[in-house]
């Protein structure tokens, strides 16, 4: 066992502070890493608030890891001391069913482990994330960073706010000659909007912010839409093969489908707090449109996604802050006051103990 230094909620209403505890001790098949940069996620302000369902305390959140390797089980073969490595969403699977045996392990038929607060698979303890100065994973959940190093701390948010934008792109096909809707530029959207571009598709940002058409054209979107102006989303009408929608606040989905061409898909990647209205039947049947939604992707398809980003040198928009920044950064966060995506320089765990 390793004495670890972290940062935890304590319960859903007191702010994250210091926390020491004991990762286990390495397995054969194990990957030990020290952490050098962990995204935020607003997933992770969530569960640390038992926003999405009661979380279990302490609450260690984090889970878009980048690290160093520092030791290695003996069964371990695709890793070496030294190497620069990943960590995403999942930490491990049931490994038997067919989800799992497929590589899409974030449908696992009987849970996936999460980074945080989750269930191991064979302790049933509580797994405790990346706000931390480091980890031990199952080899087969650790993912290769091929980035120049000085992009690192860029490269953590890919391991949520990138796969959760790729894989659904990839699964609908997204490519040259295909005109893509992106709706909302906060970190899952600005990640969509690099990537639909780095696949040749002629992006669109539907936005609510005049403000943020600079950025969305310097991202790689080719137009700007303000989705508050009727004119605007008319010009659109039928004429969208995909639309992502990255927006984690509850709205009116059907203005948006009737952009879409027919056969048409929308897929929903933001999970709102409170349900989205129903949308109108009519939206649908009229153009066999169809709305869908999306995880991250599986250990395959995420590896895939970095490989593709250090291709075409994508990297997200960050500001990095240190681990006793943390609280303020949660709210900001809920202010939209981050572009795009804040990562917490890890070496800093220990500033306030």
């Amino acid at each position: 066992m390793t004495l670890t230094h972290a940062y935890a909620a304590q319960s859903a209403t007191t702010p994250l502070a210091p926390f020491t505890f004991e990762r286990r001790t390495p397995t054969a098949r194990d990957v030990a890493i020290d952490i050098l940069h962990c995204g935020v996620c607003h997933s992770d302000l969530h569960t640390a608030k038992s926003e999405w369902g009661p979380a279990v305390f302490p609450c260690v959140p984090g889970h878009e890891i980048v690290g160093r390797v520092t030791a290695i089980g003996g069964d371990v073969s695709k890793f070496k001391v030294g190497d620069i490595v990943g960590v995403g969403c999942m930490v491990d699977s049931c490994q038997h069913c067919q989800p799992c045996a497929d590589g899409l392990e974030q449908y696992c038929d009987n849970g996936m482990t999460g980074t945080y607060n989750s269930e191991e698979q064979v302790s049933r303890a509580n797994t405790l994330g990346g706000y931390s100065d480091h980890i031990v994973v199952f080899e087969k959940f650790v993912l290769k960073v091929t980035h120049d190093e000085k992009d690192l701390a860029a490269v953590a948010p890919l391991l949520c706010a990138g796969i959760t934008t790729y894989s659904p792109l990839r699964h609908w096909k997204v490519g040259p000659g295909h005109k893509v809707g992106i709706v909302g530029l906060g970190g899952l959207g600005h990640m969509g909007v690099k990537i639909a571009a780095a696949l040749g598709a002629h992006v669109v940002l539907f936005t609510t912010s005049p403000g943020k058409s600079a950025d969305a054209l310097r991202l790689g979107a080719k137009e700007v839409v303000v989705s508050k102006n009727p004119d605007e989303m008319k010009a659109h009408l039928n004429s969208f093969d995909f639309i992502l929608n990255t927006v984690a606040v509850s709205h009116d989905l059907d203005p948006f489908l009737a952009l879409l061409k027919m056969d048409g898909t929308m897929t929903l990647v933001g999970a709102p707090s409170t349900p989205h209205p129903s949308p109108g039947v009519f939206g649908l049947i009229t153009k066999r449109r169809s709305i869908a939604g999306s995880m991250i992707g599986g250990i395959p398809e995420t590896q895939e996604m970095l490989d593709f980003c250090a291709k075409h040198n994508i990297v997200s928009d960050i500001e990095v802050i240190k681990m006793p920044q943390i609280n303020e950064a949660y709210e900001r966060m809920l202010k939209s006051d981050v572009k795009y995506r804040f990562v917490i320089d890890m070496s800093t765990v220990q500033e306030a103990l």
